[in-house]
């Protein structure tokens, strides 16, 4: 792996109208780790993806992205094609006629030769074993298909850091089972937000904790995980495997 991290987080502070989510949050990722984001409801998980990926605004140097500052107007447009962000309700991606077709759309929109489209939409709905659904429409999908169809929205755009929010809802078991055998095979970074506390335990390596906005914790998965008092004080209950 390389020195430079592909994430770089620093005093990265947001306010919604009338209510602070985000205060002095800081934290680096490296290029190809898998980094567990923990908190109760309302920590402030979704909103720190929505700053990273360019959606909310930041001031310009609170963040670096892949090289690329969000708060910045040219770095933002490049976004898409570095980071890919997968959101907890998948009907919130989905919305063309065909699951093909709404996997297209991604690197359409970035000038690609239609050869390459063709090529990225079929790498992508292999990879999340959907290619038999190409020509179904998304409102057609069960609830774990959607949430694999708009994870091979994203693949398609070939990021460098993947943004999961809630990847394992609405999966049956053989779907969380073929997700995280995914997310041991795939060799870029990722940051994956969850309550699936045992879904971060066997795919990351490090957890960060965040509580009402603020980074109250972080270190290596086993550790945070599995420290009871810590987990309970902020909402949060250790997985049975790590219970003493």
């Amino acid at each position: 792996m390389s020195d430079a991290p592909l994430v770089s987080v620093r005093g990265l502070t947001f306010s919604y109208p009338g209510r602070p989510a985000l205060s002095e949050v800081s934290f680096e990722v490296r290029k190809g780790e898998r980094i567990g984001l923990v908190g109760p409801n309302g920590a402030g998980k979704t909103t720190l993806f929505l700053c990273l990926a360019g959606v909310l605004g930041l001031r310009p140097g609170m963040a670096t992205v892949a090289g690329l500052d969000p708060a910045t107007p040219a770095d933002r447009k490049q976004l898409p094609t570095r980071v890919g962000i997968v959101f907890q309700n998948s009907d919130d991606q989905l919305f063309a006629a065909t699951l093909a077709d709404d996997i297209a759309f991604g690197p359409l929109n970035l000038g690609l030769p239609r050869e390459e489209v063709e090529r990225r939409v079929n790498d992508a709905l292999s990879r999340v074993e959907l290619t038999e659904l190409r020509d179904r429409a998304p409102y057609h999908l069960s609830g774990g298909e959607k949430r694999r169809a708009a994870l091979a929205g994203v693949l398609a755009m070939r990021p460098e850091l993947l943004l999961l929010d809630e990847p394992s809802i609405f999966l049956d078991p053989r779907g969380r089972r073929e997700l995280i055998r995914w997310l041991g095979d795939w060799a870029g970074s990722a940051i994956i937000a969850s309550h699936d506390l045992d879904l971060v335990l066997d795919t990351c390596s490090r957890v960060i904790v965040l509580e009402a906005g603020r980074l109250v914790a972080e270190g290596e998965t086993n550790r945070i995980l599995g420290d009871a008092a810590l987990m309970e004080q902020h909402g949060l209950e250790a997985p049975h495997r790590l219970r003493r």
